[in-house]
């Protein structure tokens, strides 16, 4: 996620050059063609197509930043049912015997926190589940196709061997319970972000329409703009250009690029909340990488 208050022109010219280039490009050949070979350029309804190209791409952005803001409340409730878990673990288990077992619980959520955020950004999540866990009591989960709800299955069942153990009631179970339902609906929720596009006619319309305006903008706006064609055109296609750009960005709030939600920030934020909860030394948090927090 970029953090800087102030707008990254080196990143932006990188992502808009190659379409701003054909477009000067066109623009170019368009006024050239007008003076060499004069023609009377079509009355083309540009005001009323672009208006409507306007409403149709701030649709488009609208719906994209809720799928972004959506993602980050997800791991909002992700961040606060694991300081649910790792209290409650520490507040129903305090007897000594039973400390290994509250130990592991909370392990187990940093893993599954971090195992999560390998599966959204589609990498490999063996070395995270292995951090904290043993081999063997990893093999279980790696083998699921789903490894952090393998991991959240393993933890549900320790928390009935403490019940087995008499070390937690059957009130205070469903308690935890309720915790682990809750990580385990906000996963679910990731997951539908990451697997559920925007429909076919929000991805290609509005990239269609928008790159037809601009191929209609030189033609309509010669005869006014005269030599200064190719660089008004290209200026007022940028605009459309960037909003459909802005929608590409925020999409998929899990994809691993500048624009994501910080996700590896928030797994460090649990794993510094519940190692300290443990009493235990826990690492610094995430920094800002040249303004972006991953």
């Amino acid at each position: 996620m970029i953090i800087d208050a102030v707008p990254r022109y080196r990143q932006i010219a990188a992502e808009v050059w190659r379409p701003l280039l054909v477009l000067f490009v066109w623009d170019v050949i368009v006024t050239v063609t007008y003076y060499v070979l004069p023609f009377k350029a079509p009355s083309l309804p540009l005001t009323l197509f672009g208006s409507a190209l306007a409403l149709f791409l701030g649709f488009r952005s609208t719906s994209a930043y809720e799928r972004w803001w959506e993602g980050r409340g997800l791991w909002g409730l992700m961040i606060n049912a694991s300081r649910s878990l790792s209290r409650a673990a520490r507040s129903f288990l305090p007897d000594e015997e039973a400390r290994d077992l509250q130990r592991a619980i909370i392990l187990r959520q940093i893993t599954y926190v971090n195992v999560l955020r390998c599966q959204l950004r589609k990498q490999d999540p063996r070395a995270e589940a292995l951090r904290y866990l043993s081999p063997d009591e990893a093999a279980p989960s790696l083998e699921r196709l789903n490894v952090a709800n393998g991991i959240l299955d393993g933890t549900g069942r320790r928390v009935d061997q403490a019940r087995q153990a008499g070390w937690i009631d059957t009130i205070q179970q469903a308690s935890i319970e309720r915790v682990l339902i809750d990580i385990a609906n906000a996963q679910g929720g990731m997951e539908r972000l990451k697997n559920t596009p925007l429909p076919n006619q929000y991805r290609f319309f509005p990239e269609f329409f928008a790159r037809l305006f601009c191929i209609l903008l030189p033609i309509g706006l010669v005869e006014t703009l005269g030599f200064a064609t190719p660089i008004g055109s290209t200026v007022a296609g940028l605009m459309f250009l960037a909003v459909l750009k802005i929608g590409d960005d925020l999409v998929d709030p899990f994809a691993n690029t500048v624009h994501d939600v910080p996700l590896t920030a928030m797994c460090r934020t649990v794993e510094i909340d519940l190692l300290q909860a443990l009493g235990e030394q826990a690492p610094d948090p995430v920094k800002p990488e040249k303004g972006i927090l991953w």
